[in-house]
């Protein structure tokens, strides 16, 4: 990823809309609310490779739960026993025997509530890591066209937050609302058995809770749409002002970067208030709605037992009844509020691993190996445009021999760096062909054709990690003199020594390394793969003019033997190519050596003599 925006981003590509001062809209505004069901559908057909797990804590929290429903008969039995006893004397045996049972229920009870939730925990957080690794590869089967609609900020929301959210609701709720209900249709199933009246009583006061409940999921679930959705805007706006930092104090664009902050924190703000105080409704409304029951059972019970209908005992076993009847509803209140979240998280994620991917290349037999490649590239009236409505590249033709130096010059919006996207397969021909040794290379893997260049790109991009690993990167096999070698070659092997651990320095804040010296660590890179084929991509427009001159160097040695193509921006640095395609509007319109294109006045001509006066007039 890091790669890629460092380099695709060229002069000809519409950028992402941005959250800058005019920047794009909120992601939020005026979508209609999501589909609860089908998002949980989806989730719940996800789930499949998880089906053993979940079943088992299911059943475990099913066990659990019948542990929890058998202690009020028990404690009936209890408290009739001593009632009895009391007009003659109470069977201390029978108490003892029926309280080690009832302990030993409780122990069960407590025991497979551990075991559910160890199970559950196990499976949503195995379910969450295999999310989120189907997300990362997804990532590198999506065409680079659909970044261009996305920020980086809202993409790692997706895979860190909202697969966060689901794993964290599903943690809460499986087990939890599968006790619950069993619970409640266990308990009230009891009280049915132990007195209907009193029963009836309990029904009528949970059904109106169950009323309220549905009408506040329904009101508050556009908002945790909403809530996930400015999350997602909240990590892009700071991602991005975080890595343009430097730009936004350059340009004392503070005041626009926190205005745009305040403007999505306080839409967040709003979002998230809205969902946690509707969603935080259910638990006082079934608290109040419990106790409402609760009292009114204990009215009816006294008066039954007045009345001699039922015994002592029975009004204590009901009271547990009662308690266990009322009690899941707090959990399924809280259960259904953490799947309104898992819903809201699992549209934006499922939606994600929808969208289109690169088509399938496995049937492609077509192969050209490093080794065999001579460098023959053919552009074959090549069309291209990054959106229908805006055509870039207009039958562009041009024949490359093997081991010449193209450059490719022309003013901004030119389509020079889009030749190079459509050479590497970065997006595809409208209509054309583009061919290396003669073979299309839309009948190649993508990977084959990223295998036969080696690049040095405008924007240096190293990671975290030693100075050897960065000029390694992803080859195999590499020695460590083979590295020493590709650095005393570009010049930067004096300077590593210097460093406090040599080639095994690790790079980060605390190592300070010139645009230049990471340049040339980059052209080190470009040897160590060593592919048939390169491209420099503005390679020298960021380094002073000292520096210049040892990268240009480090250069000349990585073009030798390779077909290279260079843009460039400073013709003085492409006089000694072989070929010059001089662009202009998406088509080439001169083509020849430095000293043809002069020799013909034309546009290349006016654009080296004006670079030459700007040169003397500065």
């Amino acid at each position: 990823m890091s790669g890629r925006n460092h380099y695709e981003v060229g002069q000809n590509r519409r950028p992402p809309q941005g959250f800058g001062p005019g920047g794009r809209p909120p992601m939020g505004a005026g979508e209609k609310p999501k589909d609860f069901k089908k998002s949980i559908s989806e989730l719940v057909k996800h789930t499949e490779k998880y089906k053993k797990g979940l079943i088992a804590a299911i059943v475990l929290a099913l066990a659990g739960t019948a542990a929890t429903l058998a202690g009020p008969d028990m404690l009936r039995l209890v408290t009739d026993e001593i009632v009895s006893g009391l007009a003659t004397s109470i069977n201390l045996e029978r108490v003892v025997l029926l309280c080690v049972v009832l302990l030993i229920i409780f122990a069960v009870g407590a025991l497979l509530s551990f075991l559910q939730g160890w199970i559950i925990t196990t499976v949503t957080q195995r379910f969450a890591q295999d999310l989120r690794a189907e997300v990362s590869r997804k990532i590198n089967r999506l065409p680079l066209k659909h970044f261009d609609r996305a920020t980086s900020g809202d993409i790692l929301s997706r895979v860190t937050n909202d697969v966060d959210t689901i794993a964290t609701a599903l943690n809460q709720s499986i087990g939890t609302l599968a006790a619950s209900i069993t619970l409640l249709i266990g308990s009230l199933i009891l009280m049915l058995i132990t007195n209907v009246l009193m029963a009836i009583t309990a029904v009528v006061a949970v059904f109106i809770g169950f009323i309220l409940m549905g009408i506040i999921m329904g009101k508050s679930q556009k908002h945790f749409v909403g809530n996930q959705k400015n999350l997602g805007d909240l990590n892009g706006h700071i991602e991005e002002m975080y890595a343009g930092h430097t730009v936004v104090r350059a340009y004392n664009a503070e005041r626009g970067a926190i205005s745009a902050f305040d403007e999505i924190n306080d839409r967040l703000y709003t979002s998230n208030w809205k969902s946690q105080f509707m969603s935080g409704l259910m638990m006082p409304f079934m608290g109040f709605i419990g106790n409402l029951g609760f009292v009114a059972v204990c009215v009816v019970g006294a008066v039954l037992v007045i009345n001699e209908s039922i015994s002592f005992g029975v009004v204590v076993a009901f009271m547990l009844h009662i308690r266990n009847f009322t009690q899941p509803l707090g959990g399924i209140a809280q259960s259904m509020t953490a799947m309104q979240s898992a819903a809201a998280a699992s549209e934006r994620v499922f939606e994600f691993l929808k969208a289109e991917e690169m088509a399938n290349e496995s049937a492609k037999a077509m192969l050209l190996a490093e080794a065999d490649v001579r460098g023959d590239v053919d552009f074959c009236n090549v069309v291209f445009g990054y959106n229908e409505e805006k055509t870039i590249i207009k039958n562009f033709s041009a024949s490359i021999k093997a081991g010449q130096k193209v450059a490719i010059v022309g003013p901004t919006g030119a389509g020079k760096t889009t030749i190079v996207n459509l050479l590497m397969r970065f997006y595809e021909t409208n209509s054309g062909e583009i061919k290396i040794d003669g073979v299309p290379i839309s009948e190649m893997t993508r990977e084959n054709v990223h295998a036969l260049f080696c690049m040095v790109l405008q924007d240096t991009w190293l990671f975290e990690g030693t100075i050897k690993e960065n000029v390694i990167y992803s080859k195999s096999g590499v020695t460590d003199e083979e590295v020493k070698d590709a650095c005393k070659a570009v010049g930067v092997h004096h300077f590593i020594r210097t460093l406090p651990s040599g080639y095994d320095t690790v790079l980060g804040e605390n190592i300070n390394i010139s645009a230049g010296e990471k340049q040339l660590l980059t052209i080190a890179r470009a040897m160590i793969e060593n592919a048939p084929l390169l491209i420099l991509d503005e390679a020298t427009s960021s380094v002073d003019t000292r520096t210049e001159v040892l990268v240009q160097r480090a250069m000349a040695k990585l073009t030798e033997g390779r077909t290279s193509f260079v843009i460039a921006h400073r013709l003085s640095t492409i006089r000694n190519a072989d070929v010059i395609l001089v662009m202009r509007d998406g088509d080439i319109i001169e083509s020849g050596s430095h000293d043809e294109l002069i020799s013909k006045n034309g546009f290349y001509a006016e654009l080296y003599n004006s670079q030459f006066e700007d040169a003397l007039t500065a």
